[in-house]
């Protein structure tokens, strides 16, 4: 019964999806949060330009 418990990796293979699904989403929340800068960057840019385009009238 003891070696069957040593010789089981079922465990050790939940572990390691677990770990691939948290870098995953580790890598995910990084990407998303550069997207967010550079949509706010984008936004601000334009929407001088949209601000003074409305002033002229």
């Amino acid at each position: 019964m003891i070696k069957r418990f040593l010789r089981d990796e079922g465990g050790a293979t939940a572990i390691e999806y677990g770990l691939i699904a948290a870098l995953i989403a580790v890598v995910m929340a990084g990407g998303f949060s550069h997207l967010a800068d550079q949509l706010r960057i984008l936004w601000g840019d334009n929407n001088g330009d949209i601000q003074q385009g409305l002033n002229r009238n």
